[in-house]
Order: structure tokens, then sequence, then C-alpha cells
């Protein structure tokens, strides 16, 4: 049962509020079956509040995508990426974390952002946009980190190739984590891309066990 809040005369946390619900409730139980009374009861909000600032559940459901998925892929994802020394480092350490996570969590709700594209990309153009956008800014971090190396290996010179690869590779093995209820797919993915992509050994040793 939703604990009862106090009405908030701040109409930019009352928002706030609302967008941090409803991308949750969308991630738990997704977007087509959660109903505006659903958010509405879970925010402690009123049906005119919740329109004043969000006239339609589409315009709810993209202002999640892009106030709370892509902030989220650029935190998990994108800024580590950037800050890393090498992309190869980056992407393991980026898979390594996300999976210690899972498993301190004990349960896999999946990726947001694939969990939205899989629900919403055929549903409307909007939506479809908006997602894409995401995966290619993620898409593009990446690819612009390995470039950014000029090894002239292959890896630099289809990095836009590895780029997608990699991101691929990420939202599947999310799926996977999510239908078996378990990090090792992610673990295992990062461990392959680890060789693929030319890292040593002890990179991959340093990988955290799965939590049994």
């Amino acid at each position: 049962m939703a604990r009862k809040r106090k009405r908030s005369n701040n109409p930019e946390a009352l928002r706030r509020r609302v967008l941090d619900v409803a991308a949750a409730a969308f991630q738990s139980g997704g977007y087509h079956s959660t109903s505006t009374h659903d958010i509405m009861h879970e925010a402690g909000v009123t049906g005119g509040a919740l329109h004043h600032h969000f006239p339609t559940k589409k315009s709810l459901g993209l202002a999640v995508i892009r106030e709370r998925v892509a902030p989220t892929v650029e935190e998990t994802w994108i800024a580590p990426i950037r800050a890393a020394r090498t992309a190869v480092e980056g992407i393991v350490d980026t898979f390594d974390a996300i999976a210690a996570s899972l498993d301190e969590r004990g349960r896999v709700l999946g990726c947001p952002l694939n969990n939205l594209a899989l629900e919403l990309s055929l549903a409307d153009p909007d939506f479809q946009a908006a997602i894409g956008e995401i995966f290619d800014a993620w898409r593009k971090a990446i690819s612009e980190k390995m470039r950014a190396e000029k090894t002239g290996s292959a890896m630099t010179s289809g990095a836009d190739d590895w780029g997608t690869f990699v991101v691929a590779s990420y939202s599947g093995a999310m799926a996977m984590a999510k239908a078996h209820q378990s990090s090792e797919p992610l673990r295992t993915c990062a461990r392959q891309l680890a060789t693929l992509l030319g890292n040593d050994r002890r990179r991959i040793t340093r990988m955290r066990p799965a939590l049994r």
C-alpha cells in the first residue's frame, strides 16, 4: 500500500516525484501494464496535478525516456566509458559493476532502455525516435573512445561496428539475465568481449565471481 505523502506546493518536486514513480513502474511492470491511476496512487498526486505536468500518458512516457532512462544510460555506461583509461577497461569494468549491482540487489528487472525498446519501439514513432537517440548516443560514446586510442587495430578502424556490437551484447545479456534471474550472462559476455577486444588475461581474472 502506498504511503500517504504530504501535498507539495513545489511543482517541480511534484513533477520529479511523478517521473521517479513512473520510471520505477515502467521498469518493473511495463508501460502498457501501468495505468495513470497506478502512478497517481503511488506518487500521492491528484489527477489534476498529474495532467498539469503530463497531459497524456504518452507525454509521461516520453519524459521518462528522456529524463530518467537517458541519464541512467549516461551515468551507467557513457560517463564510465569516457573516463576509463581504455575502451576495453571501461567496457569490462562497466559489465562487472552492473553484474555486482544485480547480485547485491538480488533481483534482475532488466535494462530500462531495452525493456522500453522491446515494448514501445513499434507502438509509436515518437517513442521509437526517443529510444533510438539513446542507443545512438551510447554506441557513439563507445566507438569514439575506441577511435581515440589510435592503435591502428581492427578495434579502432571498425569502431562504429564495435560500438554496436558492445551495446547489442549488453542488451542481450541483460535480457538473458532477466530471464534467468542471474548476473552470469553479463559476466560471460564481459569475458568474451575482453578476449575479442584484445584485453589481457589479468583484467579478466579480476572479474568478481557471481554470487551463488
